[in-house]
């Protein structure tokens, strides 16, 4: 019923809906978009700086790269690393933010002070180390944003896995007793998978500005594989004589975190959750 009632409320927003649709096309484009052109994202396919035609339909880049192949799979890398760091965060978070809250002691204590320690360190200088330390490449810039996001996870799901904890059902599952693993998973993970969705979105947003932002300042993607952030700094040198280099980037960029936080925005209040929760610090 509670589900039902949240569809409801989710289809009656035309703001939350556009989110929905925008996202889902992002998405959808994402996955097809090997299978949308007919040329490799590093094949040098023209002459450099070729308008817009009816071969190239977003024209050529400095190197004669077709462009919309490029922003195609530039948003498939962008969307795929976020993706992949936003989940090792979430699930990280949720495991030791569940065992915070429910053991509570000295491994509650240990886990928060590793998370204090994390938040006391400022995410620009925690990029700056392991990037240069571990090398530029994807699965690091993956272990970055899981570090990057995954405190603040176990902040948040503590925070309500400790108001779930004196509940009947966990008093009865304990009497019953039931493992504490078994326990965590299931009696208290069902009652913080609401949160965790929006947790997940709101991370997100986040993580893919995060990643053009650290491509953008070549520290993340590296040449020649497409990225969103990669292309505008590729193409800012060229912007008074070739501006689609950085227009179309940016408005791919930005329309799917526009797309996001709309539909995490809506989703939160169908659901009764309060979306700034997950932006606070870590």
């Amino acid at each position: 019923m509670m589900l039902k009632k949240s569809g409801k409320r989710i289809l009656r927003s035309p703001v939350t809906m556009i989110g929905i649709a925008v996202l889902t096309a992002h998405m959808a484009i994402a996955a097809l978009a090997p299978w949308l052109t007919p040329y490799g994202s590093s094949e040098l396919a023209g002459m450099p700086f070729e308008p817009p035609s009816r071969e190239f339909w977003l024209g050529t880049d400095i190197l004669g790269r077709d462009y919309l192949t490029r922003l195609l799979m530039g948003g498939r890398i962008t969307i795929s690393v976020a993706l992949c760091g936003v989940f090792i965060a979430i699930v990280a978070g949720a495991f030791f933010g569940l065992a915070a809250a429910w053991h509570g002691g000295m491994i509650d204590e240990v886990i928060m002070r590793l998370v204090d320690t994390k938040v006391a360190i400022p995410s620009i200088l925690l990029v700056g180390v392991l990037i240069p330390g571990f090398g530029q490449s994807v699965p690091v810039l993956i272990l970055v944003i899981a570090l990057v996001y995954v405190s603040g996870v176990i902040r948040t799901v503590r925070a309500l896995a400790l108001t779930i904890a004196p509940q009947g059902f966990v008093t009865a599952a304990v009497l019953r007793g039931e493992s504490n693993l078994s326990i965590m998973c299931r009696e208290f993970l069902p009652n913080v998978l609401d949160l965790l969705c929006v947790e997940f979105a709101i991370r997100m947003s986040s993580a893919i500005l995060l990643v053009s932002s650290l491509s953008f300042l070549g520290l993340g993607i590296s040449p020649p594989t497409p990225d969103w952030g990669l292309m505008v700094s590729e193409g800012v040198g060229y912007i008074h004589t070739d501006p689609w280099l950085v227009i179309y980037p940016s408005i791919a960029l930005s329309t799917l975190v526009v797309a996001l936080n709309l539909t995490t925005e809506g989703v939160a209040n169908a659901l009764g959750l309060d979306a700034a929760r997950g932006m606070t610090k870590g």
